[in-house]
């Protein structure tokens, strides 16, 4: 039974036109707006203190992921560690991918309480941060 619901659902996601079961809820099934064109993309890259316990940066990334739940500003998200051969991390271990319809969603996301409160409780433990905003294109 669970596996015909899913086999239903696939095919209706494919019927619609969105290219997978995580649609943003926005496009109405249209592949060109799943794509988020247009959006502005916040790219986030940490990389944390020698000495940063495993448990304090499992408690960072759970917070970090608990924000689209707060600030419904944010209309797309996820994460990863850093898994490339290159050799071009420089350190960097955790990449944050947040996205907003627009600048005026980033606008309401930095200065809220649940961003400000993330940044408080992760920000003593961060050698580096580096960020980069863009908006997104074909």
């Amino acid at each position: 039974m669970m596996a015909r619901l899913l086999a239903l659902a696939l095919l209706a996601a494919a019927l619609a036109g969105c290219k997978s079961m995580d649609c943003c809820g926005e496009c109405g099934g249209d592949d060109h707006h799943h794509t988020h064109i247009g959006n502005l993309r916040h790219v986030v890259l940490f990389k944390f203190k020698e000495g940063t316990t495993p448990e304090k940066i499992a408690e960072i990334e759970k917070a970090f992921a608990a924000l689209p739940a707060k600030i419904p500003a944010i209309i797309d998200f996820e994460w990863g560690t850093n898994n490339s051969p290159e050799g071009h991390d420089q350190g960097y271990t955790h990449c944050f991918l947040v996205t907003f319809k627009d600048a005026a969603g980033r606008e309401v996301y930095l200065p809220h309480p649940a961003h400000k409160e993330f940044v408080a409780l992760a920000g003593p433990h961060f050698d580096a941060v580096h960020v980069v905003d863009y908006i997104a294109k074909e």
